[in-house]
Protein backbone atom coordinates (compact mmCIF):
# COMPACT_ATOMS: atom_id res chain seq x y z
CA UNK A 1 0.00 0.00 0.00
CA UNK A 2 2.83 2.37 0.88
CA UNK A 3 4.54 1.73 -2.44
CA UNK A 4 1.31 2.45 -4.31
CA UNK A 5 0.75 5.74 -2.45
CA UNK A 6 4.36 6.73 -3.05
CA UNK A 7 4.16 6.00 -6.80
CA UNK A 8 0.85 7.84 -7.16
CA UNK A 9 1.37 10.89 -4.95
CA UNK A 10 5.06 11.47 -4.24
CA UNK A 11 7.27 9.95 -6.94
CA UNK A 12 6.10 12.30 -9.74
CA UNK A 13 7.21 15.33 -7.71
CA UNK A 14 10.86 14.32 -7.89
CA UNK A 15 11.02 15.85 -11.35
CA UNK A 16 9.08 19.04 -10.51
CA UNK A 17 10.56 22.43 -9.69
CA UNK A 18 10.16 23.88 -6.21
CA UNK A 19 8.15 26.75 -7.69
CA UNK A 20 5.67 24.35 -9.28
CA UNK A 21 5.25 22.40 -6.04
CA UNK A 22 4.71 25.54 -3.95
CA UNK A 23 2.22 27.00 -6.43
CA UNK A 24 0.25 23.74 -6.57
CA UNK A 25 0.09 23.60 -2.77
CA UNK A 26 -1.00 27.25 -2.60
CA UNK A 27 -3.70 26.74 -5.23
CA UNK A 28 -4.94 23.62 -3.43
CA UNK A 29 -5.18 25.34 -0.03
CA UNK A 30 -7.09 28.32 -1.39
CA UNK A 31 -9.29 26.00 -3.44
CA UNK A 32 -10.28 24.07 -0.32
CA UNK A 33 -10.93 27.34 1.54
CA UNK A 34 -13.15 28.46 -1.33
CA UNK A 35 -15.30 25.32 -1.20
CA UNK A 36 -15.52 25.61 2.59
CA UNK A 37 -16.83 29.17 2.27
CA UNK A 38 -19.25 28.03 -0.43
CA UNK A 39 -20.60 25.38 1.93
CA UNK A 40 -21.23 28.16 4.47
CA UNK A 41 -22.92 30.34 1.82
CA UNK A 42 -20.20 32.93 2.54
CA UNK A 43 -19.10 35.53 -0.02
CA UNK A 44 -15.43 34.74 0.70
CA UNK A 45 -15.92 31.78 -1.62
CA UNK A 46 -15.05 34.15 -4.45
CA UNK A 47 -11.82 35.97 -3.45
CA UNK A 48 -10.26 32.73 -2.19
CA UNK A 49 -11.46 30.95 -5.31
CA UNK A 50 -9.94 33.57 -7.61
CA UNK A 51 -6.51 33.09 -6.03
CA UNK A 52 -6.79 29.33 -6.49
CA UNK A 53 -8.14 29.29 -10.03
CA UNK A 54 -5.80 31.98 -11.37
CA UNK A 55 -2.84 29.99 -10.03
CA UNK A 56 -4.18 26.78 -11.55
CA UNK A 57 -4.53 28.40 -14.98
CA UNK A 58 -0.76 28.89 -15.03
CA UNK A 59 -0.03 25.40 -13.71
CA UNK A 60 -2.49 23.49 -15.90
CA UNK A 61 -1.23 25.04 -19.12
CA UNK A 62 2.30 24.01 -18.16
CA UNK A 63 1.02 20.47 -17.39
CA UNK A 64 -0.82 20.11 -20.70
CA UNK A 65 -4.27 19.66 -19.08
CA UNK A 66 -5.91 22.21 -21.34
CA UNK A 67 -9.55 21.45 -20.63
CA UNK A 68 -9.09 22.05 -16.93
CA UNK A 69 -7.06 25.18 -17.72
CA UNK A 70 -10.09 26.51 -19.61
CA UNK A 71 -12.28 25.49 -16.65
CA UNK A 72 -10.15 27.60 -14.35
CA UNK A 73 -10.24 30.61 -16.67
CA UNK A 74 -14.02 30.24 -16.59
CA UNK A 75 -13.95 29.79 -12.79
CA UNK A 76 -12.01 33.03 -12.46
CA UNK A 77 -14.40 34.99 -14.67
CA UNK A 78 -17.49 33.49 -12.99
CA UNK A 79 -15.98 34.15 -9.56
CA UNK A 80 -15.76 37.85 -10.41
CA UNK A 81 -19.37 37.71 -11.63
CA UNK A 82 -20.56 35.74 -8.58
CA UNK A 83 -18.69 38.07 -6.20
CA UNK A 84 -20.41 41.07 -7.77
CA UNK A 85 -23.86 39.42 -7.67
CA UNK A 86 -23.56 38.20 -4.07
CA UNK A 87 -22.15 41.55 -2.93
CA UNK A 88 -25.11 43.42 -4.43
CA UNK A 89 -27.56 41.05 -2.76
CA UNK A 90 -25.86 41.63 0.60
CA UNK A 91 -26.20 45.37 0.07
CA UNK A 92 -29.96 44.88 -0.27
CA UNK A 93 -30.27 45.07 -4.05
CA UNK A 94 -32.89 42.62 -5.32
CA UNK A 95 -32.87 40.86 -1.95
CA UNK A 96 -35.12 37.92 -2.83
CA UNK A 97 -33.75 37.15 -6.28
CA UNK A 98 -30.77 35.15 -5.05
CA UNK A 99 -32.13 33.17 -2.15
CA UNK A 100 -31.07 29.53 -2.38
CA UNK A 101 -33.47 27.86 -4.81
CA UNK A 102 -33.90 24.66 -6.80
CA UNK A 103 -33.94 24.25 -10.55
CA UNK A 104 -37.30 24.17 -12.27
CA UNK A 105 -37.99 21.63 -15.04
CA UNK A 106 -37.07 24.35 -17.53
CA UNK A 107 -33.89 25.07 -15.59
CA UNK A 108 -32.90 21.40 -15.60
CA UNK A 109 -33.48 21.20 -19.36
CA UNK A 110 -31.31 24.27 -19.94
CA UNK A 111 -28.58 22.90 -17.66
CA UNK A 112 -28.49 19.51 -19.38
CA UNK A 113 -28.40 21.03 -22.87
CA UNK A 114 -25.73 23.53 -21.74
CA UNK A 115 -23.62 20.69 -20.33
CA UNK A 116 -23.93 18.45 -23.39
CA UNK A 117 -23.10 21.28 -25.79
CA UNK A 118 -20.03 22.23 -23.77
CA UNK A 119 -18.88 18.61 -23.68
CA UNK A 120 -19.22 18.29 -27.46
CA UNK A 121 -17.36 21.53 -28.11
CA UNK A 122 -14.49 20.80 -25.77
CA UNK A 123 -14.11 17.17 -26.78
CA UNK A 124 -13.84 18.24 -30.42
CA UNK A 125 -11.27 20.92 -29.61
CA UNK A 126 -9.22 18.81 -27.21
CA UNK A 127 -9.14 15.71 -29.41
CA UNK A 128 -8.40 17.57 -32.63
CA UNK A 129 -6.26 20.56 -31.73
CA UNK A 130 -4.37 19.81 -28.50
CA UNK A 131 -2.02 17.15 -27.19
CA UNK A 132 -4.32 16.34 -24.24
CA UNK A 133 -3.80 12.73 -23.22
CA UNK A 134 -7.29 12.45 -21.73
CA UNK A 135 -9.61 14.45 -24.02
CA UNK A 136 -12.79 12.57 -23.04
CA UNK A 137 -12.36 13.00 -19.27
CA UNK A 138 -11.02 16.52 -19.77
CA UNK A 139 -14.13 17.47 -21.75
CA UNK A 140 -16.51 15.85 -19.25
CA UNK A 141 -15.02 17.68 -16.26
CA UNK A 142 -15.00 20.93 -18.23
CA UNK A 143 -18.69 20.62 -19.11
CA UNK A 144 -19.73 19.66 -15.58
CA UNK A 145 -17.70 22.48 -14.04
CA UNK A 146 -19.10 25.08 -16.45
CA UNK A 147 -22.63 24.13 -15.40
CA UNK A 148 -21.78 23.89 -11.70
CA UNK A 149 -20.10 27.28 -11.51
CA UNK A 150 -23.03 29.02 -13.18
CA UNK A 151 -25.52 27.30 -10.89
CA UNK A 152 -23.47 28.28 -7.84
CA UNK A 153 -23.45 31.94 -8.91
CA UNK A 154 -27.25 31.73 -9.15
CA UNK A 155 -27.44 29.91 -5.78
CA UNK A 156 -29.07 26.74 -7.08
CA UNK A 157 -28.92 23.69 -4.78
CA UNK A 158 -28.18 21.46 -7.77
CA UNK A 159 -24.77 23.06 -8.29
CA UNK A 160 -23.46 20.58 -5.69
CA UNK A 161 -24.62 17.53 -7.67
CA UNK A 162 -22.59 18.84 -10.62
CA UNK A 163 -19.56 19.47 -8.40
CA UNK A 164 -19.77 15.98 -6.90
CA UNK A 165 -19.76 14.35 -10.34
CA UNK A 166 -16.91 16.62 -11.49
CA UNK A 167 -14.84 15.92 -8.37
CA UNK A 168 -15.20 12.14 -8.61
CA UNK A 169 -13.80 12.17 -12.16
CA UNK A 170 -11.12 14.75 -11.31
CA UNK A 171 -9.66 12.67 -8.46
CA UNK A 172 -8.96 9.82 -10.86
CA UNK A 173 -7.80 12.17 -13.61
CA UNK A 174 -5.14 13.85 -11.48
CA UNK A 175 -3.93 10.57 -9.99
CA UNK A 176 -3.50 9.31 -13.56
CA UNK A 177 -1.68 12.51 -14.55
CA UNK A 178 0.63 12.23 -11.51
CA UNK A 179 -0.46 15.37 -9.64
CA UNK A 180 -1.08 13.94 -6.20
CA UNK A 181 -1.59 17.21 -4.32
CA UNK A 182 -4.29 18.29 -6.74
CA UNK A 183 -5.89 14.82 -6.61
CA UNK A 184 -6.03 15.08 -2.81
CA UNK A 185 -7.50 18.57 -3.15
CA UNK A 186 -10.31 17.19 -5.34
CA UNK A 187 -10.89 14.40 -2.82
CA UNK A 188 -11.38 17.07 -0.15
CA UNK A 189 -13.60 18.97 -2.60
CA UNK A 190 -15.69 15.83 -3.02
CA UNK A 191 -16.21 15.37 0.72
CA UNK A 192 -17.01 19.07 1.20
CA UNK A 193 -19.41 19.05 -1.77
CA UNK A 194 -21.39 16.17 -0.26
CA UNK A 195 -21.70 18.00 3.07
CA UNK A 196 -22.41 21.28 1.28
CA UNK A 197 -25.29 19.70 -0.64
CA UNK A 198 -27.04 18.76 2.59
CA UNK A 199 -26.20 22.14 4.16
CA UNK A 200 -27.77 24.01 1.23
CA UNK A 201 -30.83 21.74 1.25
CA UNK A 202 -31.25 22.58 4.94
CA UNK A 203 -30.90 26.33 4.25
CA UNK A 204 -33.35 26.04 1.35
CA UNK A 205 -35.93 24.33 3.56
CA UNK A 206 -35.44 26.92 6.30
CA UNK A 207 -36.02 29.72 3.77
CA UNK A 208 -39.25 28.05 2.64
CA UNK A 209 -40.41 27.83 6.24
CA UNK A 210 -39.58 31.49 6.87
CA UNK A 211 -41.46 32.59 3.75
CA UNK A 212 -44.54 30.65 4.85
CA UNK A 213 -44.45 32.19 8.35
Amino acid sequence: MGDVLYSWFLAPYQSYTLTSIVLEALAAVFGILSVWFAKKNNIWVYPTGIISTATYVFLLVSWGVYGDAVINVYYTVMSVYGWWVWANVRKGDDEDSLSITRLSHKGWSFTLVFTVINFAIFYFILSRYTDSTVPMLDAITTALAFAAMYLMARKKVENWAMWIACDVISVGLYIYKGYGVTALQYLVFLVLAVFAHFAWVKMYNEQKTQHKA
